[in-house]
């Protein structure tokens, strides 16, 4: 356990065992000529990690009893470049389709984009601004399956065109899902180009038009589930914005919060809101 007082965005010790064989088996792989094993344990470096992506601080902005940004980044940067993150996050989304009685990969997904403004100093070349919703920054990508669970991410320049982002997101439900996926809803800002694309791989693009008669925002059946992941997503701080100088840090982060919500599902825990009436007498 750790030694300072948990915060809530710490791994249980039931939580930790979930994800706990990829880092000690990455930790191996990975072994200091030396053979020095490291001031700290990975467990913390895994809890700091969330704990920046649900407050949103800086990085120098650490809590002192939790690794610094030197331990910390050096981690969350290798396990980016390396994959690590995904192999975590593909082994509990497996575990959580698995607990809801569905095959580990879906036959349908549905895809949606978000344009996010950006920090100060994030490189204007990673950056663009989206004419249709007015927002300077990055497009985040995600496919979902019908719990909400991600099949893939991609963050592009926001003045990204949507067939853009779906042909990229397309190609990863075909490298990732293991073919399984046959259909892919998505809404009325993709175009044929992404239809004409999810045939040559095998899969069914439906563009699901609004009603013109509906006002405001109206769920649409399943294609509500994304909207639903993003709302989840925005509930860690570091994705309110896009503070990070590498889009594929920003993907990391994604896979870091899927994570979070994750081994919470799996293990039956919840974070109380200012909604929880709970909350607010404790």
């Amino acid at each position: 356990m750790s030694e300072h007082k948990p915060y809530p965005s710490d791994l249980s010790d039931e939580q930790w065992s979930l994800i706990e064989p990829v880092i000690t088996a990455w930790k191996d792989r990975h072994r200091s000529v030396s053979g020095h094993q490291g001031a700290y344990a990975m467990r913390e470096i895994v809890n700091s990690i969330l704990y920046q992506g649900r407050t949103g601080c800086q990085w120098t902005y650490l809590p002192h009893d939790l690794p610094p940004k030197s331990a910390t980044y050096y981690y969350f940067a290798a396990w980016r470049d390396d994959g690590t993150d995904q192999v975590i996050h593909e082994l509990l989304r497996c575990q959580v389709r698995e607990r809801a009685r569905r095959l580990e990969d879906p036959t349908l997904v549905v895809l949606d984009t978000q344009s996010v403004h950006v920090a100060a100093g994030v490189p204007a070349s990673t950056t663009g601004r989206d004419p249709a919703k007015r927002v300077p920054g990055r497009k985040r990508g995600l496919a979902v399956d019908v719990l909400g669970l991600v099949i893939a991410v991609i963050v592009l320049a926001a003045n990204t065109h949507d067939n853009a982002a779906g042909i990229a997101l397309l190609d990863q439900v075909a490298e990732h899902a293991g073919g399984t996926v046959r259909k892919a809803l998505v809404d009325q800002g993709f175009k044929n180009q992404v239809v004409a694309h999810g045939t040559q791989l095998g899969i069914d693009v439906e563009i699901v038009e609004r009603n013109p008669q509906d006002r405001g925002f109206v769920p649409q059946p399943k294609r509500w589930r994304v909207e639903q992941t993003y709302g989840i997503l925005i509930l860690h701080r570091r994705l309110v914005r896009d503070y990070e100088h590498h889009p594929t840090s920003s993907a990391s982060r994604i896979y870091w919060a899927m994570t979070q919500v994750m081994v919470r599902r799996l293990t039956g825990a919840n974070t109380p809101s200012w909604r929880d009436p709970r909350a607010v007498s404790a």
